[in-house]
């Protein structure tokens, strides 16, 4: 059954990669020139996506996008689109993405260190103790991963490494889990003054009247999105329901115990192969590792990882200057790799030393770290190659032209940006690179001194978040579905619902918003956003109810 899913899968990919190819050859052929700086700039990643959503495969569909966009920046020449697909896409995602990935297995190596010593199992026989239900558990997720807001990606690994023994044990399946991460990771981030998004956004700011913080601070009350996404995952979990595709998830994992989890053995493989160990190996040894050797690595690395971030931003700033100057310098890509690896080394000699693990079984949890990072460090390869593609057809030029039409919209202004902003963010799964476009051009749109200035350009960071948040090739969501080790389509999939739910509230507010601000009231929309989430999941509750009962 699975094979024939999976040639299913390889059909629809090749048909639709020689469909894509063809249209863009004949449009090509019949005048239309050079692709870059065009709406067609978008079209590689958009295929891409429906692509992974229909064939629910992530791998193949990434290709395809990066296969065609290779072949329209080539100007439809073969050779020259193989040398952009090596050259330009994945040799340059894998040199600009080498300290994440290094990273990725330094963390990968921390769990395999923590299981092997036994404190997951030491964790987990504490959170049966003092987390005594599913919403405890999914609410101890959530404030973990609002403590981490210090980077996003750090956030959506640290979380699910250290959550997943909790969750698991109260059948809360991997994907609401990945959720939980997700809602806290760019969301947190976005609206935490001292974070990597916070100085990422510093930067592409040119004001007369405010410093780059100041105004990011400025903009927080309405930055709609990160704020209801956070008030929604609050609430869903304290009314204690799930809908889409989520509930199936949950109500498998509660009913069956099936969390979803990637690549999860069957009980009997599990059985087999803990016959093999006693027939092999004798009795599996004992594993005698406490919760204090599942604590102290995790505040090793949090503590590690913080200080080479700022060790990273005061060398760029030559020593002077704020926490805050520190993090708008600093490059995640170093101190994260450079934190992470005086943590791992932290970490084995205490294990070490505290005899919870032999100096060989922590060397054999290095490839270890790196075989269970393998997927995300494919899906991260190949997102990267396709974003970087798409950046050299320039769809940068074409989001200035439709800009431009509609800055005489006045009070809808700041609901279209955040459109846009979803939009783009969602084609080209990147925050960073959509604020990075959209900044400049929303503060020409909004003039300072604009009773709409702060919320157009926090429409312009929310609609980033938000498109982020939903697509399949954001590295915030691959990293989610990495932290919570469950299949990344599923993840997407699930989550979408609760992101276009928000999304529409958000929309609605920035209305709300700029209706009222020729009456100095904008304010008003903040809590009314808010009030509208928690109305719209009591509703939802009761629709699913109803249908629950009736069938």
């Amino acid at each position: 059954m699975k094979k024939a899913k999976k040639d299913k899968s390889v059909i629809i990919a090749a048909a639709v990669f020689i469909l894509a190819a063809l249209t863009v050859f004949i449009v090509h052929k019949a005048g239309a020139g050079s692709f870059v700086g065009t709406a067609w700039a978008l079209f590689p990643p958009l295929v891409a996506i429906i692509l992974a959503l229909v064939t629910k495969e992530a791998y193949s569909s990434l290709f395809v996008g990066i296969v065609l966009a290779s072949f329209m920046a080539a100007g439809c020449n073969f050779t020259e689109t193989v040398n952009i697909v090596v050259v330009d896409g994945l040799t340059t995602a894998v040199a600009d993405n080498a300290g994440i990935f290094i990273f990725l297995v330094i963390l990968g190596t921390v769990v395999a260190l923590i299981n092997k010593t036994g404190a997951s199992r030491a964790f987990g026989e504490w959170s049966e103790k003092h987390i005594k239900s599913r919403k405890a558990a999914q609410f101890a997720s959530f404030v973990l991963g609002i403590l981490i807001f210090i980077d996003d990606y750090f956030n959506c690994l640290t979380v699910g490494s250290v959550m997943s023994p909790v969750t698991d044990s109260k059948r809360v399946s991997r994907v609401k889990l990945a959720y939980i991460i997700d809602a806290t990771a760019a969301p947190i981030c976005m609206i935490a003054p001292v974070s990597s998004w916070a100085a990422a956004v510093s930067q592409y700011v040119d004001s007369e009247n405010y410093s780059g913080v100041g105004l990011f601070i400025r903009a927080i009350p309405f930055n709609f999105y990160s704020l209801y996404t956070l008030v929604f995952v609050v609430t869903i979990i304290a009314l204690g329901f799930d809908y889409g595709k989520m509930a199936g998830f949950e109500i498998k994992a509660k009913e069956t115990g099936d969390l979803s989890m990637l690549d999860a053995a069957t009980e009997d493989e599990k059985e087999e192969k803990n016959e093999r160990i006693i027939e092999e190996e004798g009795p599996a040894k004992p594993r005698i590792g406490k919760m204090i050797d599942l604590i102290i690595p995790v505040i090793a690395l949090i503590v590690f990882c913080i200080w080479a971030l700022l060790k990273i931003g005061y060398e760029s700033i030559e020593g002077t200057g704020t926490v805050i100057d520190a993090l708008s310098e600093t490059d995640a890509t170093v101190g994260l790799p450079w934190g992470g690896l005086m943590a791992v080394i932290f970490i084995m000699i205490y294990l070490c030393v505290r005899r919870v693990i032999s100096f060989k079984d922590a060397m054999e949890c290095l490839p270890k770290g790196f075989v269970a990072m393998v997927p995300a460090i494919t899906i991260l390869t190949l997102a990267s190659s396709l974003k970087g593609i798409t950046n050299m057809l320039d769809a940068k030029t074409f989001v200035e032209s439709v800009m431009a039409s509609i800055q005489n919209l006045a009070w809808i202004l700041p609901a279209v940006v955040f459109v846009i902003a979803s939009l783009i963010s969602f084609a080209t799964g990147t925050s960073w690179g959509t604020f990075g476009i959209l900044i400049p051009i929303v503060s020409a749109v909004f003039p300072e001194g604009s009773p709409l200035f702060f919320v157009g350009i926090s429409s312009c960071l929310a609609g980033a978040v938000c498109g982020d948040h939903c697509s399949p090739i954001s590295d915030t969501t691959i990293m989610s579905s990495a932290g919570a080790h469950c299949n990344h389509i599923n993840h997407v999939e699930t989550q979408l619902p609760y992101a276009l739910s928000v999304a529409a509230v958000s929309f609605v507010t920035y209305l709300i918003a700029g209706a009222l601000s020729n009456i100095g009231l904008t304010w008003v929309s903040i809590p009314v956003g808010a009030v509208g989430v928690v109305v719209f999941l009591i509703v939802m509750k009761r629709i699913v109810s109803k249908k629950q009962t009736r069938e």
